[in-house]
């Protein structure tokens, strides 16, 4: 679409990906550049605050409270270079146009550039759910002003959330643990994990058993001649399933009238039933029909990503980030489910094409979401066009994680324009009456597809990996009434009852949706943050929380319970989504959250309690650190309370008899408590805490246990638990476990071999000691300063004097290897046009751009980081300046204690770590603005100059 006759326009998009494409699409006339996503925030920490700003009380939030909320927004170190350039071409051209993307976070961004560009020529705003040529050319005929009300519920947002994290993290550095973090949302999706971890570790299983019968009839025709039934009656009382245990007892609920089959009882009833006649009593035939499934929106995308291509949250829209931007789907973060016309009749085509026309309602679909405020305006995520390309089509274009995640999209939108599924569904009884005159009742059901539908497309997953599939047929035999069958097999069969299943990313944003907590621009993010601020591991797709994490929600649930109150977090997202449609005033919002003014707006109970500046304030004295930092398990067949404290080097088990002297323990330390101690293995899971496993864990090297005393020395030789693992120890000696020995099944005689090293192999000829022993990296030989490793670790207890020469006076195997080649190359970095590439360090992947290092963070993948991602850690790298090098220690006067060498590569460790957590691929808008004059007097952002 050529630009009018000596008019220039600067169009304005998040990334580079995507003004590549636009750029394709716009005649000349036309220059196309990137914002690099957000270019202004609020400060970070106080190096980023202005020194004009540093003195005034409000400037460590960054949001001047008692003002009108105002915000102190700073551009990003990273972003100064690209900002001076588009500074430079708004000068240059007679239009600009705002192309960020059509949610909140992209109107911000668009606010956010006319603030820092401030320029001198008409700006309009541009919004399209796909980039395509139709819908760029439609999107530049047709611009808009930007959206106040939507700017205002995204810095509402961000006040929110700096406010909330700003206040509550100070609580759980003092009282759990140092830099650790709270968040409006990520504290409740946290605690969501928490207690069903809780609920596990509850639970007590049950067993219970039935009967499966394997049926015959005779002359079945073309259907099958056996089948399977259930028990499930006996005497015409239900027999008992997993539903009717208590699931923290293990008991059969009080009132369930059902029968609890044992082992023997199963058994028997299966030894009288022998023999006996089996009656067909009731065959109930009903039509089966399945309608498809609504188009994908954000968080079933995220869930159907998982289920069925082992996809992270945030490996999802990193790749639908891609797709989009290179114009092959539409805008990935929605929670619409509607389709527009075009796209129904796109869809409708393909099927004709590819399925018949039967497989063609007479009608479009038509489909309601079931998200709380959700905007219906928008559109489903989709192929983008008016023409849908196959997977076939694009196989060539896309990598293979983009293929998978195109086609799935694909298949899920062709399907919900397809019939239904339809067929037919049999429900069997039949009796059978023991040799003791018991009435057996079994059960049997069976489904025929006789028109699969969409099901040709498309078969929705479940996160019970054990559910059988929608396209799933059981068939069985043509039985009716009164007829007899025999039984080819009876066998009993047990069960146990299950504990309910851990969450997984995507039954977690599944429940955050339904629980109506975070949009579809967060739930990437909130998993990622959860993962990285160490409240959460994976094990596979399950989600585990730590023992932090139980400490962190405990603290909150007894001082500060309707701040991770699911209601009152949901209630927050609905103000802001009315603050969005211009029905709420901002600053009353965060002034009820903060200071507690109940003028009817915000929470009621926050407002009543004074607000969260006074809650945080007023309960501190109240929380005790040890308190909040242990977690109770059990008590013991001794009478010993078994308990997990959160210390600053770990979990560990701690037990003692209830009244027992306790030492005291200063806040954030271990200390306090004479009991006994054992390490809990990394890895091990709360529910995995059983008496049977802690009891193990203490024989295994917790608290003390005696193998014997030394025939040597008299002295007792005691494994023991400690920091880095078990060891043993006599008197003063001490000897690490091998890594082949473990504490439960450590003997005497081992211990003795352990307590044996450093072991004196013999004299060198020139009289020096050659030494076996163990080490960090294994075991080796040692004469002097010269170490030689050893194959095995029993060669420690074997080596010879004459071998361990030898090994000695063999040349070091220092061979240098040549450079690995790099795991990938990316391309040119779009802010510095140096090279990038992805190599593997001694600390996992990298990228760089031969002078700057950024490692992955956790969740990224060589295969899945795109540029801009690798462009945006390098340029905060840099941003940050370089690491202060240790600097050694000056020479002490005498009687005075050395200097401590600089602990720089710690902190700056540290720093890393705190901003990998920070930064996530789906970036949270950062906005100000004007209030409207209806809602609060004219405001403006207080701005730092570049």
């Amino acid at each position: 679409m050529p630009s009018k006759a000596g008019t220039t326009r600067l169009v304005i998009v998040e990334s580079p990906a995507k003004a590549k494409t636009i750029s394709g699409y716009l005649g000349p006339g036309y220059v196309v550049e990137a914002s690099f996503g957000h270019v202004r925030d609020l400060p970070r920490n106080a190096a980023d605050v202005p020194a004009k700003y540093k003195g005034e009380p409000w400037a460590r939030l960054g949001v001047d409270v008692d003002n009108g909320f105002h915000a102190l927004y700073v551009v990003s170190a990273d972003r100064r270079q690209q900002i001076s350039k588009l500074v430079k071409l708004a000068k240059e051209v007679d239009e600009i146009f705002l192309a960020t993307d059509e949610d909140r976070e992209g109107e911000a961004i668009a606010w956010h550039l006319v603030e820092t560009l401030k320029p001198k020529v008409p700006v309009k705003r541009m919004v399209f759910h796909e980039i395509t040529k139709p819908a760029i050319q439609a999107a530049v005929a047709n611009p808009r002003e930007i959206d106040r009300d939507l700017v205002d519920a995204q810095e509402a947002r961000r006040i929110l959330d700096r406010l909330y994290g700003y206040e509550v993290s100070p609580v759980l550095w003092k009282k759990v643990m140092p830099k650790l973090s709270a968040g409006r949302v990520q504290s409740v999706a946290t605690r969501i994990v928490v207690e069903r971890e809780r609920q596990r570790m509850a639970f007590r299983t049950a067993e219970y058993w039935d009967i499966l019968a394997t049926l015959a009839v005779a002359n079945a025709g073309e259907g099958p001649r056996t089948f399977n039934a259930t028990l499930v009656a006996l005497n015409g009382d239900r027999i008992a399933t997993g539903k009717d245990f208590e699931p923290t007892t293990g008991r059969v609920k009080a009132g369930a009238g059902v029968v609890h089959l044992d082992s023997g009882g199963a058994r028997g009833l299966a030894a009288r039933l022998e023999g006996r006649p089996f009656t067909v009593t009731r065959v109930e035939e009903k039509p089966y029909r399945r309608r498809p499934y609504a188009p994908f929106i954000t968080s079933t995308l995220q869930q159907e990503a998982a289920r069925k291509l082992r996809f992270s949250s945030q490996q999802t829209m990193r790749t639908a980030q891609r797709l989009y931007e290179n114009g092959y789907i539409t805008y990935m973060r929605t929670d619409s489910v509607n389709l527009s016309e075009t796209a129904i009749a796109a869809a409708r085509r393909q099927i004709v094409e590819l399925y018949g026309e039967r497989s063609v309602p007479p009608e479009p679909r038509r489909y309601t979401g079931k998200v709380k405020n959700a905007q219906e305006a928008h559109e489903a995520i989709r192929p983008a066009g008016d023409n849908f390309r196959t997977p076939g089509d694009v196989a060539k274009e896309l990598s293979a994680e983009e293929f998978k995640l195109y086609e799935l999209i694909w298949r899920r939108t062709i399907a919900s324009q397809m019939t239904d599924a339809v067929g037919s569904s049999v429900s069997v009884r039949i009796r059978a009456v023991s040799s003791a005159q018991e009435e057996a009742d079994f059960g049997a059901t069976g489904k025929t597809i006789t028109d699969p539908g969409f099901l040709r497309a498309y078969v929705e997953s479940s996160d019970d990996e054990n559910a059988e599939a929608e396209d799933a047929e059981r068939r069985l035999p043509n039985l009716v009434k009164d007829q007899p069958l025999t039984a080819d097999e009876l066998a009993a069969q047990g069960h146990h009852t299950q504990p309910p299943s851990r969450y997984t990313e995507a039954s977690l944003v599944k429940a955050l949706e339904e629980l109506g907590i975070g949009r579809p621009s967060t739930y990437a993010s909130i998993m990622q943050t959860i993962q990285d601020r160490g409240y959460v591991t994976k094990r596979g797709q399950a989600m585990i929380p730590t023992f932090l994490a139980f400490a962190v929600i405990g603290l909150l649930e007894r001082h500060y319970p309707r701040l991770i109150d699911y209601d009152f977090t949901a209630s927050m997202e609905n103000e802001l989504d009315e603050i969005a449609g211009g029905d709420h005033a901002a600053v009353d919002f965060l002034t009820a959250f903060y200071f507690g003014s109940a003028n009817g707006a915000g929470d009621q109970d926050i407002a009543r309690s004074g607000g969260l500046k006074k809650l945080v304030t007023e309960n501190l004295n109240e929380i005790d650190a040890r308190s909040v930092n242990s977690i109770p398990l059990f008590t013991d067949d001794e009478g010993r309370e078994v308990v997990v404290r959160v210390g600053r080097y770990g979990p560990y088990l701690q037990r003692a008899v209830p009244g027992e002297q306790q030492a005291p323990a200063a806040e954030g330390e271990e200390g306090g408590g004479q009991g006994d101690r054992a390490p809990i293995p990394e890895g091990l899971a709360p529910d995995e805490l059983t008496p049977e496993k802690v009891h193990e864990l203490f024989l295994g090297g917790g608290g003390e246990r005696k193998l014997g005393d030394d025939p040597a020395t008299g002295e007792p030789i005691l494994l023991k638990s400690g920091r880095f693992g078990p060891y043993v120890a006599s008197g003063e000696r001490k000897s690490s476990l091998l890594r082949s020995q473990s504490p439960d099944s450590l003997t005497f005689d081992e211990a003795l071999k352990l307590l044996s090293l450093p072991r004196v192999v013999g004299l060198a000829p020139d009289g020096a000691e050659v030494l076996a022993n163990n080490g960090r990296y294994g075991p080796y030989v040692k004469r002097g300063d010269e170490f030689r490793s050893l194959d095995s670790e029993e060669k420690m207890f074997t080596v010879t004097l004459d071998e361990a020469l030898a090994l000695l006076a063999a040349p070091k195997a220092r061979q240098r290897r040549a450079a690995a080649p790099p795991l990938r190359e990316m391309g040119v970095d779009p802010l510095t046009e140096k090279p990038l590439v992805i190599k593997d360090g001694r600390f996992g992947p990298y990228v760089t751009d031969g002078e700057t290092n950024a490692s992955l963070r956790r969740g990224q993948t060589p295969e899945a980081l795109s540029i801009e991602e690798a462009s945006e850690m390098l340029a905060e790298k840099r941003a940050k300046g370089p690491a202060p090098k240790k600097t050694a220690a000056k020479k002490a006067p005498a009687k005075k204690a050395p200097a401590k060498k600089a602990t720089a590569a710690k902190k700056t460790a540290a720093a890393t770590k705190s901003t990998a957590a920070k930064k996530t691929t789906t970036a949270k808008a950062t906005t100000a603005k004007k209030a409207p004059a209806k809602k609060a007097a004219p405001r403006k952002a207080t701005t730092s100059p570049d």
